[in-house]
């Protein structure tokens, strides 16, 4: 009934005696409930946003659709482990290429313990967090049939320069890449981008719209929380962004996350460059919610 999914790239997977989450064919995803507080403070988020009337359905839909708890049988063998119960949000691609984007310079939340907080201020300081406001947290791009999926280990690019992370963006999206590809910087060709990046319902029209409400709202703190981008080469398999992982959310005391929100126009930024020139070397991205990062969700 339960099996490992074979398109996570990121997060805690189920390996060497590892628990991990683990799937069915029904389009669920079980997310083993973590031991410690944030198990629960997700399910708390989860149940919060299921019944905050004030988050506008089109917002909703961004989140993972949520279907309570369920006791399962752990994926590492250790016998019945509560589990969050989840929309599989890759179950309706055929080949997706997804990618994992922890947003936000610091991934650590106030009330966290000092040795967690410099646990995590040294990780956002080694990667990309801190320079660019988001890192990459892992990632897969099919080829094609016969190649399989270009799937690099993900300590490869998460200590990166914007320029690295701006052609990883490339590669994702272009239509010359092997499935043994390195780091190295090579001329990728965009094709992808005006489909998946572009247009009226891309991903970055989708972003924009987050963005929008992120401006506004003043609900929760997202630390250590990422954007889910998803597409596929099969016709009508529209490209897809998601917000995943709560474990760290936090009351916002009527406060705008300007941490999530300047994360999150530093992403725009640079995907809004690619658009517009897919060649072209990255400029400073954006450091905080007061740039102007608007954007364009047109096609190119």
């Amino acid at each position: 009934m339960f099996k490992i999914p074979d398109h996570q790239v990121a997060g805690h997977q189920a390996s060497n005696g590892m628990m991990g989450p683990v799937v069915d064919d029904s389009g669920l995803f079980f997310k083993p409930l973590q031991k410690d507080e944030r198990g629960s403070k997700e399910v708390a988020f989860y149940e919060s946003l299921a019944s905050n009337i004030d988050v506008p359905d089109k917002i909703r839909a961004y989140f993972p659709t949520f279907h309570g708890t369920q006791l399962i049988p752990a994926s590492d063998g250790s016998g019945l482990h509560p589990h969050l119960v989840l929309q599989d949000l890759v179950s309706s691609y055929k080949n997706p290429s997804i990618m994992d984007i922890k947003i936000g310079s610091r991934t650590w939340y106030p009330q966290a313990s000092e040795e967690y907080i410099q646990r995590c201020f040294k990780k956002d300081r080694e990667t990309s967090s801190l320079a660019l406001g988001f890192r990459l947290s892992g990632l897969q791009v099919h080829v094609s049939k016969e190649a399989g999926y270009w799937k690099p280990d993900r300590k490869c690019f998460q200590n990166s320069s914007a320029e690295i992370v701006k052609n990883v963006l490339k590669k994702f999206v272009s239509s010359n890449i092997s499935a043994d590809l390195d780091a190295g910087d090579l001329d990728f060709d965009c094709a992808f981008a005006p489909s998946v990046y572009g247009g009226s319902n891309g991903i970055l029209a989708q972003l924009l719209e987050l963005k929008s409400w992120f401006e506004d709202q003043k609900f929760y703190h997202f630390y250590s929380c990422s954007v889910l981008m998803v597409w596929d080469k099969e016709p009508n398999a529209a490209a897809a962004i998601k917000l995943v992982d709560f474990a760290h959310v936090v009351d916002s005391k009527c406060a705008i996350d300007h941490n999530f929100l300047g994360g999150l126009c530093s992403l725009i930024k640079f995907i809004s460059e690619i658009l517009t020139n897919p060649h072209a070397c990255p400029n400073k991205p954006c450091s905080d919610s007061n740039s102007n990062c608007n954007g364009d969700s047109s096609d190119r």
